[in-house]
Protein backbone atom coordinates (compact mmCIF):
# COMPACT_ATOMS: atom_id res chain seq x y z
CA UNK A 1 0.00 0.00 0.00
CA UNK A 2 3.06 1.94 1.02
CA UNK A 3 4.55 1.38 -2.09
CA UNK A 4 1.79 2.51 -4.40
CA UNK A 5 1.03 5.84 -2.78
CA UNK A 6 4.35 6.55 -3.00
CA UNK A 7 4.67 5.90 -7.14
CA UNK A 8 1.05 7.94 -7.17
CA UNK A 9 2.86 11.12 -5.36
CA UNK A 10 5.77 10.60 -7.66
CA UNK A 11 3.40 11.25 -11.05
CA UNK A 12 3.44 14.98 -10.27
CA UNK A 13 4.15 18.82 -12.61
CA UNK A 14 7.96 17.70 -11.45
CA UNK A 15 7.57 14.26 -12.75
CA UNK A 16 6.50 15.45 -16.01
CA UNK A 17 8.51 18.57 -16.60
CA UNK A 18 11.81 16.58 -16.04
CA UNK A 19 10.55 13.59 -18.43
CA UNK A 20 9.64 16.78 -20.70
CA UNK A 21 13.30 18.23 -20.39
CA UNK A 22 11.72 22.33 -19.18
CA UNK A 23 11.83 24.28 -16.17
CA UNK A 24 8.69 23.52 -14.13
CA UNK A 25 7.21 27.53 -13.65
CA UNK A 26 4.73 27.23 -11.13
CA UNK A 27 3.49 30.95 -10.59
CA UNK A 28 1.05 32.91 -12.73
CA UNK A 29 2.42 34.53 -15.99
CA UNK A 30 1.30 37.30 -18.36
CA UNK A 31 1.78 37.20 -21.90
CA UNK A 32 1.59 39.94 -24.38
CA UNK A 33 0.17 38.18 -28.43
CA UNK A 34 1.41 41.15 -31.09
CA UNK A 35 -1.20 39.92 -33.87
CA UNK A 36 -2.01 41.42 -37.55
CA UNK A 37 -5.48 42.77 -35.86
CA UNK A 38 -3.69 43.92 -32.61
CA UNK A 39 -2.63 43.51 -29.20
CA UNK A 40 -3.77 41.22 -26.33
CA UNK A 41 -2.33 39.84 -22.84
CA UNK A 42 -2.96 36.76 -21.52
CA UNK A 43 -3.09 35.48 -18.08
CA UNK A 44 -1.65 32.16 -18.12
CA UNK A 45 -2.37 29.95 -14.98
CA UNK A 46 1.29 27.96 -13.93
CA UNK A 47 -0.11 28.04 -10.30
CA UNK A 48 -2.94 25.39 -11.38
CA UNK A 49 -1.39 23.99 -14.85
CA UNK A 50 2.31 24.47 -14.18
CA UNK A 51 3.41 21.68 -16.99
CA UNK A 52 0.96 22.95 -19.49
CA UNK A 53 1.88 26.65 -18.56
CA UNK A 54 5.72 25.20 -18.62
CA UNK A 55 5.55 24.02 -21.89
CA UNK A 56 3.89 27.04 -23.65
CA UNK A 57 6.78 29.20 -22.27
CA UNK A 58 9.25 27.47 -23.86
CA UNK A 59 7.30 27.46 -26.76
CA UNK A 60 7.75 31.21 -26.60
CA UNK A 61 11.13 31.15 -25.96
CA UNK A 62 12.14 29.21 -28.88
CA UNK A 63 9.98 31.62 -31.11
CA UNK A 64 8.13 28.94 -32.72
CA UNK A 65 5.15 30.80 -32.84
CA UNK A 66 6.37 33.88 -34.42
CA UNK A 67 4.43 34.63 -37.67
CA UNK A 68 2.36 31.68 -37.26
CA UNK A 69 -1.35 31.90 -38.59
CA UNK A 70 -4.79 31.35 -37.17
CA UNK A 71 -5.03 28.25 -39.20
CA UNK A 72 -8.48 27.26 -38.19
CA UNK A 73 -11.65 29.37 -36.93
CA UNK A 74 -14.47 27.63 -36.05
CA UNK A 75 -17.93 29.97 -36.18
CA UNK A 76 -20.71 29.36 -34.05
CA UNK A 77 -23.69 31.49 -33.53
CA UNK A 78 -22.54 31.85 -29.71
CA UNK A 79 -19.31 31.11 -30.00
CA UNK A 80 -16.31 31.21 -31.65
CA UNK A 81 -12.96 28.82 -31.50
CA UNK A 82 -9.68 30.32 -32.94
CA UNK A 83 -6.84 27.57 -33.35
CA UNK A 84 -3.31 29.00 -33.47
CA UNK A 85 0.19 27.45 -32.86
CA UNK A 86 2.24 24.76 -34.90
CA UNK A 87 -0.05 22.48 -36.76
CA UNK A 88 1.59 19.12 -37.31
CA UNK A 89 -0.36 18.75 -40.73
CA UNK A 90 1.31 22.55 -42.09
CA UNK A 91 4.97 21.41 -43.31
CA UNK A 92 6.17 24.19 -41.75
CA UNK A 93 5.96 21.94 -38.47
CA UNK A 94 8.31 19.44 -39.79
CA UNK A 95 10.96 22.69 -39.69
CA UNK A 96 9.74 24.10 -36.36
CA UNK A 97 10.37 20.81 -34.88
CA UNK A 98 13.86 20.64 -35.94
CA UNK A 99 14.15 24.01 -33.20
CA UNK A 100 11.46 22.76 -30.58
CA UNK A 101 14.08 20.27 -28.62
CA UNK A 102 10.93 18.41 -27.84
CA UNK A 103 11.17 14.40 -26.61
CA UNK A 104 7.22 14.45 -27.42
CA UNK A 105 4.38 15.72 -29.81
CA UNK A 106 1.91 15.53 -27.02
CA UNK A 107 2.10 16.47 -23.16
CA UNK A 108 -0.38 15.40 -20.52
CA UNK A 109 -3.54 16.55 -20.11
CA UNK A 110 -3.46 18.41 -17.17
CA UNK A 111 -6.85 19.16 -15.03
CA UNK A 112 -7.15 20.63 -11.52
CA UNK A 113 -10.06 19.96 -8.87
CA UNK A 114 -10.70 22.50 -6.06
CA UNK A 115 -9.58 20.86 -2.75
CA UNK A 116 -6.85 19.17 -4.18
CA UNK A 117 -2.86 20.27 -4.09
CA UNK A 118 -1.83 18.78 -6.93
CA UNK A 119 -3.27 18.97 -10.51
CA UNK A 120 -4.36 15.67 -12.27
CA UNK A 121 -2.47 14.12 -15.58
CA UNK A 122 -3.82 12.50 -18.63
CA UNK A 123 -7.00 12.19 -16.67
CA UNK A 124 -10.62 13.55 -18.21
CA UNK A 125 -14.02 14.04 -16.57
CA UNK A 126 -16.26 11.55 -17.15
CA UNK A 127 -18.87 12.09 -14.64
CA UNK A 128 -21.01 15.85 -15.32
CA UNK A 129 -20.98 16.27 -11.61
CA UNK A 130 -17.57 15.98 -11.47
CA UNK A 131 -16.95 19.31 -13.60
CA UNK A 132 -18.94 21.02 -10.26
CA UNK A 133 -15.19 21.04 -8.39
CA UNK A 134 -12.86 22.10 -11.83
CA UNK A 135 -10.76 25.28 -10.43
CA UNK A 136 -10.51 26.32 -14.50
CA UNK A 137 -13.71 25.75 -16.76
CA UNK A 138 -14.45 27.54 -20.23
CA UNK A 139 -14.63 31.16 -20.02
CA UNK A 140 -14.82 34.50 -22.60
CA UNK A 141 -11.15 34.38 -23.73
CA UNK A 142 -9.99 31.07 -21.97
CA UNK A 143 -6.95 29.26 -24.11
CA UNK A 144 -6.95 25.67 -23.72
CA UNK A 145 -3.89 23.17 -25.89
CA UNK A 146 -5.87 21.42 -28.96
CA UNK A 147 -6.69 17.51 -27.61
CA UNK A 148 -4.26 14.87 -28.90
CA UNK A 149 -5.55 11.46 -28.48
CA UNK A 150 -7.78 10.49 -25.75
CA UNK A 151 -6.22 12.17 -22.42
CA UNK A 152 -2.92 14.05 -23.77
CA UNK A 153 -2.74 17.39 -25.11
CA UNK A 154 -0.69 18.87 -28.13
CA UNK A 155 2.65 20.47 -27.04
CA UNK A 156 2.16 23.20 -29.79
CA UNK A 157 -1.69 23.57 -30.66
CA UNK A 158 -3.44 26.06 -28.29
CA UNK A 159 -6.93 27.37 -28.74
CA UNK A 160 -9.09 30.82 -27.78
CA UNK A 161 -13.11 30.57 -27.20
CA UNK A 162 -15.56 33.86 -26.68
CA UNK A 163 -17.88 32.12 -25.12
CA UNK A 164 -18.07 29.83 -22.12
CA UNK A 165 -18.12 26.27 -22.94
CA UNK A 166 -19.48 23.98 -20.08
CA UNK A 167 -19.69 20.97 -22.38
CA UNK A 168 -15.98 20.84 -22.61
CA UNK A 169 -15.46 21.14 -19.08
CA UNK A 170 -13.00 18.83 -17.72
CA UNK A 171 -11.91 17.67 -21.43
CA UNK A 172 -8.82 19.88 -21.75
CA UNK A 173 -6.32 21.55 -20.53
CA UNK A 174 -7.41 24.68 -19.82
CA UNK A 175 -4.42 26.68 -18.83
CA UNK A 176 -4.98 31.10 -19.41
CA UNK A 177 -7.48 33.60 -20.12
CA UNK A 178 -7.40 37.10 -22.03
CA UNK A 179 -7.43 39.53 -19.70
CA UNK A 180 -6.88 42.44 -21.75
CA UNK A 181 -7.75 43.22 -25.71
CA UNK A 182 -10.38 40.49 -26.17
CA UNK A 183 -12.19 42.44 -28.73
CA UNK A 184 -9.09 42.45 -30.85
CA UNK A 185 -9.94 38.65 -30.23
CA UNK A 186 -13.25 38.85 -31.82
CA UNK A 187 -11.95 40.33 -34.96
CA UNK A 188 -9.15 37.45 -35.83
CA UNK A 189 -9.94 35.65 -38.98
CA UNK A 190 -7.93 32.97 -40.65
CA UNK A 191 -5.84 34.77 -42.52
CA UNK A 192 -4.19 37.24 -39.61
CA UNK A 193 -1.21 35.69 -37.92
CA UNK A 194 0.76 36.03 -34.79
CA UNK A 195 3.50 38.61 -34.94
CA UNK A 196 4.81 37.52 -32.11
CA UNK A 197 4.48 36.49 -28.09
CA UNK A 198 6.13 38.15 -25.21
CA UNK A 199 6.53 36.85 -21.77
CA UNK A 200 5.57 39.89 -18.91
CA UNK A 201 7.18 38.84 -16.11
Amino acid sequence: MVQACDYKNKIDSNYYCQKLKFSCIKSNKVVYFKTTKGDFEVKLFGKDSPVTVSNFLKNIDNNIYVNQKFYKIINYPQIRFIHGGVNPENKLYIERKQNLNKTSSSIPLEIKFKEEIKPRYNYQVKNPHETENLVNTFEIGSIAMVKRGKNKSSSTEFFFVTSKIPELDGRYSIFGKIIKGLDILKKINKEDYIKSVQINN
